[in-house]
């Protein structure tokens, strides 16, 4: 574990790890959590990593384990089609590449410096007696619609780390990954400042800066659009993490999510007609 490198071996592992491993050539990395005895929890959309209906389905491989329906894993059995948060075993779970470890709690100086995305967020994990509680929760009741940019494997294990979720739908989800690639367009194509430098070290040097700020910005541990939601809220109201839209009301209730006035926040995602049947409660026992 470093500035170079996350990578570990399997003896260093805990429970409770957030742990990744590099796919196709490093494009990009699968995402779980790690719950001791060689399993681990992960969140997968089943034959497909990303499901973005475009060609990139076809370009990134799925984050199924390795093996085929013709030659099933002893441990794991066929789950090449599985869809949402399923159990591996780690050989699964690694598809065949190397073991890296998530780290938490970064200084903004090291976050930068790990130029590439998905790798670290300045943002605290829970303890790991509450990573594994939601995520074995999260086994049993499902975490919401895959969705590339705003519900994929990472996020699903940033949530069992910190239980915090982004309940805006104007930005990208907790991925560092799919920050890192709108960071990169952003550099390319939306700065102004680019026009200020024809060199080629200028131009460089402009680029940089804006890509790291714009990781800066979005990372779950610097941004003000989360709350920590207690994952039994979380299934009762799962379109919270499929339709951010409908989480807006909150958005003036948002505070560092160390302050977040949590019990106001509960009280909007609470099932529509719970209200009406508490009603019903009181006048049959008047009754």
């Amino acid at each position: 574990m470093g500035l170079f490198s996350n990578r570990i071996d399997r003896e260093e592992l805990k429970p409770g790890d957030h742990i990744y491993s590099w796919r196709e050539a490093h494009i990009y990395a699968h995402h779980g959590i790690y719950v001791g005895e060689g399993e681990v929890i992960h969140f997968t959309r089943g034959g497909q990593e990303i499901g973005t209906g475009t060609i990139l389905d076809r370009l990134l491989l799925s984050s199924s384990p390795t093996h085929s329906a013709n030659n099933p894993c002893p441990k794991c059995g066929d789950q090449s089609n599985l869809n949402g948060v399923i159990s591996s075993c780690l050989d699964c779970f690694l598809f065949g590449g190397h073991l890296y470890r998530f780290e938490y709690g970064v200084s903004p100086a090291f976050f930068i410096a790990k130029a590439r995305g998905g790798t670290c967020t300045l943002a605290p994990s829970d303890l790991p007696e509450d990573v594994l509680c939601r995520a074995r929760y999260l086994l049993e009741n499902g975490f919401g619609v895959y969705n590339v940019f705003k519900n994929n494997c990472e996020d699903f294990a940033i949530y069992c780390k910190t239980g915090l979720l982004v309940i805006t739908n104007i930005s990208v989800g907790r991925s560092g990954q799919a920050a890192s690639y709108v960071a990169a367009v952003s550099a390319v194509v939306s700065s102004p400042l680019r026009f200020l430098t024809t060199s080629f070290s200028g131009l460089a040097l402009v680029g940089c800066s804006m890509y790291c700020i714009s990781r800066l910005v979005s990372d779950i541990g610097v941004r003000r659009d989360v709350a920590k939601v207690p994952v039994e809220r979380l299934i009762i109201n799962p379109s919270a993490l499929d339709e951010p839209a409908n989480t807006n009301k909150v958005n003036g209730l948002i505070e560092p999510h160390g302050s977040t006035n949590i019990n106001e926040v509960n009280k909007l995602i609470e099932p529509p007609g719970l209200d009406e049947q508490a009603k019903t409660n009181k006048v049959t026992k008047e009754e």
